[in-house]
């Protein structure tokens, strides 16, 4: 946690939050199936991700794969009753021991979607070229501000800033997701090649990071990739129909709502609660619960 104004704040906020018996509520509805719960992470620390599961399976809820999911939207299974699907964006080289290692140690399921450029060439991340570069003056736009921008646009800035900050590499080397995705808990999803924000692309390079992305993950791991999760969370209607072309079968958004039984037919939707590395663990459980985004779902009583 990093101490500042912001977050000692929502860390009492969130205290109130638990201690007015709202989690409460919601822990005796996701009991009694009105919802299932999906959380992502990023580059959490191995202490971050493993309090998380521990606090989900102290807590009652079973962890379920992307593969169970897919059954229970296509009615194959009956909807659960406390259950969370865990996910986790990017593939940061870190995932081996922080989330990985886990994931084998608690024998739970976690799906990893890995961008596969900077897994194939060793580059760090677009936005860490960008962030040292604002950081020393060199551009003047921030990473929010570059993902804005038109996708042609971003590439330009970010390939020229490239050659003037080297940087080490931030994602899994081709080796290692091949390790920890060879496991009975690991499953690999893609977050298409270069991780633009795909509702700045033209249709033609939208429809390449899609497909190329699924083709080149699945000739390394030699498995079928089903499962995508949209760059920033951003996607059109065409981007829907070009993951239903190249074969995907689910689609994480980071829209921050419940999996219902009304809503869980919607495969290339599908909302996610994030965890932050940088905020109390407190805050973080009103987070990955939805409280946070919720604050009134559950003033009624039930």
């Amino acid at each position: 946690m990093i101490f500042s104004i912001r977050n000692i704040a929502a860390f009492f906020a969130a205290w109130m939050l638990i201690l007015s018996g709202k989690m409460s509520r919601l822990r005796k509805r996701a009991a009694n199936g009105d919802f299932l719960l999906s959380v992502y992470f990023h580059d959490p620390s191995r202490k971050l991700f493993e309090s998380c599961v521990k606090w989900f399976l102290r807590k009652g809820f079973t962890i379920i794969s992307a593969d169970e999911y897919e059954q229970i939207a296509s009615g194959k299974k009956p909807f659960p009753k406390s259950a969370v699907i865990l996910t986790v964006d990017d593939g940061w080289r870190n995932n081996k021991e922080n989330i990985a290692a886990v994931a084998n140690q608690y024998k739970i399921p976690v799906t990893i979607f890995a961008s596969t450029q900077p897994i194939e060439t060793g580059e760090a991340y677009w936005w860490s070229y960008i962030a040292a570069a604002n950081k020393q003056g060199l551009v003047k736009q921030s990473v929010t501000a570059c993902k804005k921008l038109a996708n042609e646009e971003r590439v330009h800035l970010v390939n020229e800033v490239k050659v003037r900050i080297p940087l080490e590499r931030e994602a899994l080397t081709v080796d290692e997701l091949k390790e920890i995705s060879n496991t009975p808990f690991v499953s690999i999803g893609s977050h298409t090649v270069t991780h633009p924000i795909l509702s700045t692309c033209g249709d033609q390079q939208s429809h390449d990071e899609i497909a190329r992305s699924k083709s080149i993950l699945e000739t390394w791991l030699h498995t079928p990739v089903n499962h995508f999760a949209y760059p920033n969370g951003d996607y059109k209607e065409r981007e829907i129909k070009y993951l239903q072309s190249a074969g995907y079968r689910l689609a994480f958004t980071t829209q921050t709502h419940y999996i219902t039984p009304g809503n869980i037919a919607h495969v290339y939707t599908i909302p996610r609660f994030d965890v932050l590395e940088t905020i109390s663990f407190t805050e973080n459980i009103c987070r990955m619960t939805g409280l946070w985004f919720n604050k009134s779902l559950f003033n009624e009583k039930h």
